[in-house]
């Protein structure tokens, strides 16, 4: 008659029966005892059996304290009060057990190096991440879009998380003005690549991590190749144009977006997953008009806030990838520096998004300069570059003498900083105002920092009749550069 039995195993085979050191099975016979054993823990009948299904030489079986070999060997009938213990005779101990997944990669995961144990410590003793989700973040890939304020926090924690594979989208050089904010970059990398500086600030960080470098600019063209390879792909971008594509990327190819702005002290934060809740379009369906909102370079930012905002980015970018937390899908972070207050505003998904909604008409990428208003329209018959002009062009016509009016649009506190000899201050909020000082029939060449509010003064002014209008492109920094370097850069 079959009864339960108890089987004791030693420490070298526990690892092949889920760590338990005592079995219970059923059975009549020790034989019958065994198979139902292997039966249930397959990767013990390798240890305990030869090719043949014979018991191994090496392997002695005990009944209570009697060693089955000088009883009935695997016939030796059980009772219900017995119990097996399997002690292999091996010399110097017992077979060794097979190492644990984490250090093989045999379950699918990449292993852990004892280097790696070390480093990710403090990972490794939180419940929710332990080994298995080092290791998850270790297969994880993550594509940042820009390498500036935002990307460079984000980017240096991804590293220092142990994120297997970071992609980073950008083709600026570094400049002294970068330093303030972007903290992967220092004095000495200032001229040069910000890709060939930031692999190098990571790798140094943390070398067990592979950076891609895409030094190019994300279009419409390259963006859905550039994505697709990628988990999770987070937006550092500081332009609207670029902001709308990686959106609609996303969608199209069904990532989550880790979307963050900073300006001035102000910052926002959110994850946009059209899968699961609404995308960048349900909350803005439209740009605003170009120079409303100005970029960092324009109207400046307080320098630890991308900091803060770009660390957020990479609190969601860990917690998407190892499936923990919840999410801010459907909600939108602000911040104040100024305040150091935090809002949350919930975002629900438009079900008439063009891109997301039940009836989506936008289904490819799409010109994003032209959709954010960027190219002046050549309603007279004047091809958009006609509407700008270089710094060095302009300082050769002011050297000969042509009579051209030069309007500085920016504030007050930035033309304390540097302005162009001969210049009008009129800053863009004064300038309906202050029409009456404009003289129609001269040619009037409008300026900034950067270009953008200049352009969106040109605008304006084109709107209200004047013809004779030219944008200096790239502002006063342009000239500081090209033209006359005694003028202050900031």
């Amino acid at each position: 008659m079959s009864h339960t039995t108890k089987i004791h195993l030693p420490t070298p085979l526990r690892a092949y029966a889920g760590s338990q050191a005592v079995v219970e099975v059923e059975g009549a016979t020790v034989g019958e005892a065994l198979t139902a054993l292997v039966e249930r823990h397959g990767e013990l009948k390798r240890h305990l059996y030869d090719e043949h299904g014979r018991l191994r030489r090496y392997v002695n079986v005990y009944l209570n304290d009697q060693d089955v070999r000088h009883l009935e060997r695997e016939a030796t009938p059980i009772a219900p009060s017995d119990t097996l213990s399997i002690v292999p005779s091996i010399a110097g101990g017992a077979t060794r057990p097979a190492p644990p997944a984490w250090s093989t990669g045999a379950d699918g995961l990449p292993p852990l190096s004892q280097d790696e144990l070390l480093r990710y410590g403090r990972h490794l003793i939180l419940p929710e991440v332990g080994l298995d989700g080092q290791r998850r973040l270790k297969a994880a890939s993550v594509l940042v879009v820009g390498a500036g304020g935002l990307g460079s926090p984000l980017a240096l924690y991804l590293a220092a998380a142990g994120v297997g594979r970071i992609g980073i989208v950008d083709f600026d050089r570094v400049d002294a003005s970068n330093l303030q904010r972007q903290i992967l970059y220092d004095s000495d990398s200032v001229g040069h690549s910000k890709l060939e500086a930031a692999r190098a600030r990571l790798v140094g960080l943390n070398p067990g991590v592979r950076v891609d470098p895409h030094e190019t600019r994300l279009t419409s063209e390259n963006a859905l190749d550039l994505l697709a390879p990628y988990d999770v792909v987070v937006d550092g971008t500081d332009n609207f144009p670029t902001r709308y594509l990686v959106n609609d990327a996303c969608v199209l190819l069904g990532k989550p977006n880790v979307y963050g702005s900073i300006f001035r002290f102000e910052g926002q934060a959110s994850v946009f997953d059209a899968r699961v809740g609404p995308c960048y379009r349900c909350l803005y369906p439209d740009p605003p008009p170009p120079g409303l909102v100005p970029s960092c370079a324009e109207g400046g930012v307080l320098g630890v806030l991308p900091g803060l905002i770009g660390t957020i980015q990479a609190i969601e970018t860990l917690k998407l990838l190892l499936g923990i937390g919840e999410s801010l899908v459907g909600r939108l972070v602000l911040f104040d520096a100024l305040t150091l207050s935090f809002r949350e505003l919930a975002l629900k998904k438009d079900p008439d998004c063009p891109l997301c909604g039940v009836r989506p008409t936008i289904t490819r990428l799409v010109d994003y300069e032209a959709f954010c208003g960027l190219t002046p329209v050549a309603s007279t018959g004047v091809e958009p570059g006609g509407w700008e002009i270089g710094a060095r062009e302009l300082g050769e016509r002011l050297a000969r003498g042509d009579d051209v009016a030069i309007i500085d649009v920016r504030e007050p506190h930035e033309w304390q900083i540097a302005h162009l000899p001969g210049a009008t201050l009129i800053p863009l909020n004064t300038l309906p105002a202050r029409l009456a000082e404009l003289d129609t029939s001269r040619e009037i060449v409008l300026h900034c920092h950067h270009g953008q509010r200049s352009m969106r003064a040109l605008e304006f002014l084109r709107q209200s009749g004047f013809r004779k209008l030219k944008n200096l492109k790239g502002g006063i920094d342009a000239w500081s550069k090209d033209v006359d370097p005694s003028v202050p850069r900031y």
